[in-house]
C-alpha cells in the first residue's frame, strides 16, 4: 500500500458512520444502489486527520471541498460550520482523540433511474462521514517507497479536472495498477506535455542542488500538504520552485519525497528500479519532517487559543 500502509485496529470494525446525519455501526452503514456516487462517481470527497483532538488544517480542507463541489455544479445544502459540527459529532460518538483518519463523501444524491444528467435527481445530496482509527506505518515513513513512472497521464481540465477531489478516481486507479505491474509502490504521472505532474495518490517533490522542485500544479489536485511544504520552504529560506521538469531530472535528483494528508511526508528511496540519491532519507527531507511536525503543533496552539481545539469532547 506504499504511503497508505497503516496499523490494523479492531476498533474500526464497529465504528459509528454518519449517513445524512444519522449514525450507523460500520456493518449497517449503507447507501442506495441508486445513489449518484455509486452509479456514476458523481460527487466530491475530502479527507481529514485528527491529532490530539484537533482536526488539522480543517479550514483548508473545507475550502477545497466547496471549491470542488462548485466546479462540478454540486450545491452542498449545508454551511461549512454545519459540516464541521457533523464531523465533530461522529468523532464524539466514537470517542476518538488521536491518529484518526476521516473520509467525507458528498454525492449528488439519489437518482430516480440510472442516468447521468445531474439534474435528474430525486433527493438532496448524500453526505457520508467515515472515521477510522488509522495510524500510519512508522517503518514505511522511515524506509521510504519505490516510485515508478507510469504510462497513465494526468489529463487536461476539459477532460476531467485533476485539481479537484472527484469521486470518479479511474485515472488514479489506472495509474496505481500500472505502477504495481511495473513493481512500484506509487506511480509518477506526467502531464499532457510530458512534464512531471503528480503521483497516483500523493504529491511529488525532488531536491536538486539544494533547491526543492515540484510541478506547476496545473494538472494535479490542489494538495493541502503540498501547499504547506511550499509555504515552509518560503518561510525558512529554502529555495522552492513550482516548475516544469521531466523524468530525467527526477533520476538525477539528490532526494525525492511525496506528501499527503494521511502520511505527511514519505521519502522516495527508489525511482524506476534505481536508488534515489543514496537510497535513504536525505537531510532536506529530515528537515521537512521536523518543520512539518512543528507546523502541526502550531495548529494545535492556534485552535486551542481560539477555543476550537477540543474537537472530540
Amino acid at each position: 500500500m506504499g504511503t497508505h500502509e497503516y496499523q490494523q485496529d479492531p476498533r474500526n470494525e464497529e465504528v459509528w458512520i454518519s449517513i445524512n446525519g444519522e449514525l450507523f455501526r460500520r456493518p449497517d452503514a449503507k447507501v442506495s444502489v441508486l445513489d449518484a456516487g455509486f452509479l456514476l462517481g458523481d460527487g466530491v470527497w475530502e479527507a481529514f486527520r485528527l491529532h490530539d483532538d484537533v482536526l488539522v488544517f480543517i479550514d483548508d480542507h473545507i475550502d477545497r471541498l466547496f471549491r470542488g463541489a462548485e466546479i462540478i455544479s454540486l450545491e452542498i445544502p449545508y454551511e461549512r460550520e454545519e459540516i464541521i459540527s457533523e464531523i465533530q459529532k461522529v468523532i464524539k460518538a466514537n470517542e476518538m482523540h488521536d491518529q484518526v483518519h476521516i473520509r467525507l463523501i458528498i454525492t449528488r444524491g439519489l437518482k430516480p433511474t440510472p442516468y447521468q444528467a445531474p439534474w435528474v435527481i430525486s433527493s438532496d445530496p448524500t453526505i457520508v462521514i467515515i472515521p477510522e482509527h488509522k495510524k500510519a506505518n512508522v517503518e514505511r515513513s522511515i524506509n521510504g517507497i519505490s516510485l515508478v513512472t507510469v504510462d497513465v497521464i494526468r489529463g487536461p481540465h476539459n477532460v476531467q479536472d485533476p485539481r479537484i477531489n472527484s469521486l470518479s478516481k479511474h485515472n488514479c486507479i489506472a495509474a496505481c495498477i500500472d505502477a504495481a505491474n511495473k513493481g512500484g509502490e506509487e506511480g509518477l504521472m506526467l502531464d499532457p506535455n510530458g512534464f512531471v505532474s503528480t503521483c497516483n495518490s500523493t504529491h511529488f517533490f525532488i531536491v536538486k542542488d539544494g533547491e526543492v522542485w515540484t510541478s506547476t500544479g496545473e494538472f494535479c489536485l490542489e494538495g493541502i500538504t503540498r501547499q504547506k511544504i511550499i509555504d515552509l520552504c518560503h518561510g525558512n529560506g529554502i529555495p522552492c520552485f513550482e516548475k516544469n521538469f521531466v523524468p530525467a531530472d527526477v533520476a538525477d535528483a539528490d532526494e525525492a519525497f511525496v506528501t499527503g494528508t494521511f502520511a505527511g511526508l514519505t521519502t522516495v528511496i527508489e525511482y524506476d528500479q534505481r536508488p534515489m540519491g543514496d537510497g535513504q532519507r536525505g537531510p532536506i527531507v529530515e528537515r521537512f519532517k521536523t518543520l512539518y511536525l512543528d507546523l502541526i503543533g502550531s495548529e494545535y496552539q492556534v485552535l486551542n487559543k481560539n477555543g476550537n481545539g477540543d474537537m472530540a469532547t
